[in-house]
């Protein structure tokens, strides 16, 4: 007997996917422990979604920054998550992704961190060896 393996979300869905914490695009996958950003260690666990709307794939993203490293001190290059979590719907298919809502709405009190919003942004730690 084999076990068979589904691969349910594919590697064009990760390559679209990016950080609302920290803005990267990079996330590692531990085995029996989860997807984590390679960057500030929030993590994302894909869930699919019970609407399509006539899309080929729908599917949401939910992030936990409960695990993300130095959200306290790299407050111009992390932003958290309200109450530690939000969600992102994405509808469409490979190549052609798209969001279509957040979960909670951002507005005055939160806004996700746009992909690649901190890149050129040095670290504080690395800026203070430069001086």
């Amino acid at each position: 007997m084999t076990l068979e393996v589904l691969d349910r979300h594919s590697e064009a869905l990760f390559e679209f996917l990016w950080c609302p914490v920290c803005g990267q695009e990079v996330f590692t996958h531990i085995p029996f422990e989860g997807v984590f950003c390679k960057n500030c260690n929030t993590q994302v666990e894909l869930q699919e979604s019970r609407e399509t709307r006539g899309y080929e794939e729908a599917v949401l993203a939910c992030f936990d920054s409960t695990t993300a490293w130095n959200l306290h001190v790299d407050e111009k290059l992390r932003r958290d998550l309200p109450d530690g979590s939000a969600r992102v719907k994405i509808l469409g298919a490979p190549g052609a992704y798209k969001v279509d809502w957040w979960s909670p709405a951002p507005g005055e009190d939160w806004e996700p961190v746009e992909r690649g919003e901190f890149d050129g942004v040095e670290e504080p730690d690395e800026v203070s060896h430069l001086a």
